[in-house]
């Protein structure tokens, strides 16, 4: 058998060269992929952590308002708002009770009605009670209400006073919100007191015109000398036909 020759490996079995196994000192010793990863998490989240530390202690505190900062608000926009005129806050409250009423005639021949004259009215029971002057509905077939909200309805007289021309209608339907008028007494009301009339001249509104009272407690006879009236309020606000039974309104919004 010959002897193998210097720096040769034996050889095998088969012929086969021998290999050499990976020394487990090397492969431990370099870091892999994974674990580099997970460190340089690590590293951007510390940083992340540390620069909104500095911003939270950096940044000025939150300003806190006071009075005089409430004050100089409020200043600004009473300067730079219009406020509403006394008269207009007054239509304002007393327009849900307006009403306009309307008084209708039978033709001749029955078959059509015929407008015979239009005025207001101002509720004076959230139930459908309204005031007006008789001489509006005095001799209709049928009465006619339209409400602030637009609704109409039919209504009928549950009192009268003719000699101070008043008349008290019942509404046959009513809104869901309706609101009465507030009411007042004229035992404080003097000569130079603002006031506002509501109402439907000529059919056309709710309009407004505002003026002061002249006098009180006046009376009035008609040309023909058949109706006297008394303990009138003398205003010298604008009113035309179709204000008559509308309300005559204090800056307080009562009539």
């Amino acid at each position: 058998m010959d002897s193998a020759a210097p720096g040769a490996l034996p050889q095998g079995d088969h012929g086969a060269s021998a290999t050499v196994p990976p020394t487990p000192a090397a492969s431990a010793g370099a870091p892999s992929r994974r674990h580099l990863h997970s460190l340089w998490a690590v590293i951007a989240l510390l940083s992340a952590l540390l620069a909104a530390s500095l911003w939270l202690h950096q940044r000025p505190a939150p300003h806190r308002i006071t009075q005089e900062d409430i004050d100089a608000a409020v200043l600004r926009t009473l300067e730079t708002t219009t406020p509403p005129s006394a008269a207009a806050r007054a239509v304002e409250a007393i327009a849900p009770s307006v009403v306009r009423v309307a008084g209708y005639s039978r033709s001749k021949n029955g078959k059509e009605e015929i407008e015979r004259g239009v005025g207001t009215g101002v509720v004076i029971v959230d139930k459908g009670v309204i005031l007006t002057n008789l001489h509006v509905v005095a001799g209709a077939d049928r009465i006619a209400i339209t409400f602030h909200d637009g609704l109409e309805t039919t209504a009928s007289i549950t009192g009268t006073q003719p000699e101070n021309d008043l008349a008290v209608l019942q509404a046959h339907k009513v809104p869901d919100d309706l609101e009465a008028a507030p009411l007042r007494s004229t035992q404080d009301l003097r000569p130079g007191d603002h006031v506002v009339a509501v109402g439907f001249p000529f059919g056309i509104g709710p309009s407004a015109s505002a003026g002061v009272v002249s006098g009180l407690k006046r009376e009035f006879t008609s040309p023909e000398g058949k109706r006297q009236l008394s303990n009138l309020i003398q205003f010298d606000a604008a009113a035309n036909p179709g204000n008559s039974g509308g309300p005559l309104v204090t800056l307080d919004g009562e009539v």
